[in-house]
């Protein structure tokens, strides 16, 4: 399959036209050649050269990446930009980045990934940006420990920040992946027993504990590798193309 057929099919999955007004990132092909043949996609949190160089080893035609290169602003080709610019026009790998669109989405999104990881129900849009709901909320099937839950989350050993503001057993989860620890306005207005984000906050930690909700920060990394890992096994059975998942942790 070329580039310009897989973008347009990625682009109409993760519906990003309905992002142009309230998303920085340009979202869809920023490096490559539109007639290339792509059979096998890096996917990867953050476009960098360390991945770059990783995704060259594995013999990637194109990276799927959440946090690509362009943010609302021309961007010169200079510097660390023109090396990996280049870097990618040298070995022939395209970029396509998506942004908030795998953020919301609630099929592959990484909101959603979360959820259901922590086996949620009754899932619903949360998290109104600029006209678009970018995160999900739910219900957890049972009351649940703050500390169960960060187990799920991140297992016994990584470090996750959390405000103990609420009750000590959660069902009702509200979730927006990345940096938005301002969003805990929205779940405390929707009476959420639980907000999850990847940032931690000064400023949020007062206001959690006096309007008794619960915080976790479990990472700006760790909450976003669920949408290209869940978008890269919907293009290999759609298409059949082969992915891996490059695993760049920057332990934020």
């Amino acid at each position: 399959m070329n580039l310009e057929t897989l973008n347009k099919s990625i682009s109409d999955k993760l519906q990003i036209n309905l992002y142009k007004n309230s998303d920085p990132a340009l979202n869809g092909v920023q490096v490559g050649d539109m007639k290339q043949e792509i059979k096998k996609i890096g996917l990867m949190v953050d476009a960098s050269m360390e991945g770059f160089k990783v995704a060259a080893k594995e013999g990637v035609d194109m990276i799927l990446c959440h946090h690509g290169f362009f943010w609302g602003k021309p961007l010169a080709i200079t510097n660390t930009h023109y090396k990996r610019v280049k870097f990618l026009i040298e070995n022939n790998i395209s970029l396509f980045a998506a942004h908030l669109p795998l953020d919301a989405n609630l099929e592959v999104g990484n909101n959603i990934g979360i959820a259901k990881k922590l086996d949620l129900e009754n899932i619903e849009p949360f998290g109104m940006y600029k006209g678009n709901f970018i995160g999900v909320q739910g219900q957890l099937k049972s009351p649940t420990p703050l500390d169960e839950i960060k187990k799920i989350l991140v297992g016994n050993n990584e470090p996750v920040y959390i405000i103990p503001g609420g009750k000590d057993l959660v069902t009702n989860v509200a979730i927006v992946s990345g940096g938005a620890p301002e969003e805990v306005y929205e779940a405390i207005e929707k009476n959420m027993d639980l907000y999850i984000t990847g940032d931690k906050s000064h400023e949020v930690y007062h206001t959690c504990l006096e309007n008794g909700i619960n915080m976790i920060s479990a990472g700006h990394y760790a909450t976003e590798v669920y949408g290209v890992k869940q978008l890269g096994e919907w293009i290999s059975k759609k298409f059949n193309i082969e992915t891996v998942f490059i695993d760049i942790p920057t332990g934020a």
